[in-house]
C-alpha cells in the first residue's frame, strides 16, 4: 500500500513555537496482532483512535513521521460548522435534504469535539468563536439572503448583517455579512497530542516511524506489511493518511491544492470585538482569526496544485498579497508576520469530505477530510468508524460514503 509521498508543509507554522507534551511513541520491533490498526497520527487518526480506543477495542497507532509531524501543525484550526459550500448551493448539488442533514451534521460534530476536548481534560487553548463570513463572489444579496434563510430553516441561527451593522460592530467595510454562532478556535497540534496521549491511556499503542507498504485483506483479516520488515495483523484497518493518499483509496471528486498562511505580530489591543472568525464568500477566500496572545493568523491565496516546489517558491508573493488584503479588511493592524508557512490543502467538489469503507477492501476503511472543515470531518469520521466497529449504522455514513466505480466492481 503505497501512499503519495508528499512535501506536505514549509516554512514554520506559528503552532510549532508552542511546547507540545510528550506523546508515548515506541519502535515496532516484532509481528503485532491488533483489533484496528491506524495509519496516521495526525488529528483524524487520534480522534479516531481515542474513540475505538475508549469503545474497549485493541488500537495500535503508527505513522511514517512520528504523531504530529504530518500536516496538521499547518492548520489554521478555525473549527467551523460551516461548510465551503453554502447550503444553498450544496442544496443544488445533493438535493436540500442531504444538504441540511450535512451541515446540521457538522453543527453537532463542533460541539461533540467540543465536549469531549473537556471531558478528556485537553488543554489546547480551546476557546469558542462567533463567524462572520463576508459578502462574496458567491453570494449576491439575494443568495445571501435565501442563504440566511436556509440557515435558519435548517435550525442553524444566523444574523444578516447590513452595511452599518458590519462597521459599527466589527469595524469592517464590506457589503454584508452572515454572522453564525459558536465555533471552536484551539490549538491544533496540542489537541492532537491531546487525544493520542487519551488513546494511549485508554490501551491503545504508538509506533514510529513505520512505513506501511502494502496491503493484504482476505477472510481471516488484514495484514500490513511495513517498509522495515515487521507485520500488522489487524480485523480492522483506517486509513488517515491526510492528503498522502494511499494508492487503494478512491480520490474521484477530491484534490489536493496548496494554501499559504500568516501569523503577525502580537497586537491585543488592535484586535476586533469579540474576535470572531472572518472569511469570505468567495472561491478564493481569505480567513482570519486570532491566537492567545494577540496575534492575527490569516490564510488564502489557494493554488491548485500540489507540487511542493511550485508551492514554495510562490511563498514570498503570497505572503505579500495576504498582508495586501488582511491590511484593507483590517485598517490600522500590523500585518508585519512572525510566521509564515505553506501547506497541502484538501478541497472536494461538494465541501463535503469522504468517510467509509473502501468498495470492495471489506474492514478498511478511510477518511478523506477534505475541504475547510478538516478538523470537523474528523470529528464526524471518528464516530461514523466507530458506529460501524459497534455493529451499528450511523444515521449520516450514506451522505460521506465513497461510491464505488466501475473499477471497483
Amino acid at each position: 500500500m503505497a501512499t503519495q509521498k508528499r512535501d506536505l508543509r514549509t516554512g514554520r507554522s506559528y503552532w510549532m513555537s508552542r511546547p507540545l507534551p510528550p506523546v508515548p511513541v515506541a519502535p515496532l520491533a516484532a509481528d503485532v496482532a491488533t483489533d484496528v490498526l491506524v495509519v496516521g497520527a495526525g488529528i483524524s487518526g487520534a480522534l479516531t483512535a481515542e474513540a475505538l480506543a475508549a469503545d474497549g477495542h485493541k488500537v495500535v497507532i503508527v505513522d511514517r513521521r512520528g504523531p504530529v509531524r504530518g500536516s496538521t501543525p499547518a492548520s489554521t484550526a478555525l473549527v467551523e460548522f460551516e461548510i465551503d459550500v453554502p447550503l444553498v448551493k450544496l442544496a443544488g448539488q445533493i438535493g436540500l435534504p442531504a444538504a441540511e442533514r450535512a451541515w446540521r451534521r457538522s453543527r453537532l460534530a463542533v460541539d461533540s469535539l467540543a465536549a469531549r476536548t473537556r471531558a478528556l481534560g485537553i488543554a489546547c487553548d480551546l476557546v469558542r468563536r462567533d463567524n462572520l463570513y463576508l459578502a462574496g463572489d458567491m453570494l449576491d444579496a439575494d443568495r445571501r439572503a435565501a442563504e440566511c434563510a436556509a440557515r435558519r430553516a435548517a435550525g442553524i441561527e444566523t444574523r444578516l448583517l447590513s452595511r452599518r451593522e458590519l462597521k459599527e460592530g466589527f469595524g469592517i467595510a464590506r457589503e454584508a455579512a452572515l454572522l453564525a454562532y459558536d465555533d471552536i478556535a484551539l490549538d491544533p497540534r496540542r489537541l492532537t497530542a491531546g487525544y493520542l496521549r487519551a488513546a494511549v491511556e485508554q490501551g491503545a499503542h504508538i509506533h514510529a516511524p513505520v512505513d506501511v507498504t502494502d496491503i493484504a485483506v482476505a477472510r481471516s483479516g488484514i495484514t500490513a506489511s511495513t517498509r522495515d520488515g515487521p507485520a500488522i495483523r489487524c480485523k480492522h484497518l483506517i486509513l488517515a493518511t491526510g492528503y498522502e493518499i494511499a494508492h487503494m483509496v478512491p480520490k474521484r471528486g477530491h484534490q489536493v491544492a496548496s494554501t499559504y498562511v500568516i501569523a503577525t505580530k502580537p497586537q491585543p489591543r488592535k484586535l476586533w470585538p469579540g474576535e470572531c472568525f472572518i472569511w469570505e464568500a468567495s472561491e478564493t477566500y481569505l480567513y482570519v482569526r486570532t491566537t492567545p496572545d494577540g496575534r492575527i493568523i490569516c490564510g488564502g491565496e489557494d493554488e491548485d496544485f500540489a507540487d511542493d516546489a511550485a508551492r514554495d517558491e510562490l511563498i514570498p508573493k503570497k505572503v505579500a498579497a495576504i498582508r495586501r488584503k488582511l491590511g484593507k479588511l483590517l485598517p490600522g493592524i500590523d500585518t508585519t508576520p512572525d510566521y509564515a508557512w505553506a501547506g497541502a490543502f484538501g478541497v472536494s467538489d461538494t465541501g463535503l469530505p469522504s468517510i467509509g469503507e473502501i468498495p470492495g477492501k471489506k474492514n478498511c476503511w478511510a477518511v478523506l477530510g477534505f475541504g475547510g472543515n478538516g478538523i470537523t470531518y474528523s470529528r464526524i469520521a471518528a464516530d461514523i468508524i466507530r458506529a460501524a466497529l459497534a455493529g451499528k449504522a450511523d444515521p449520516d455514513a450514506g451522505l460521506y460514503a465513497f461510491r464505488r466505480s466501475r473499477a471497483d466492481r
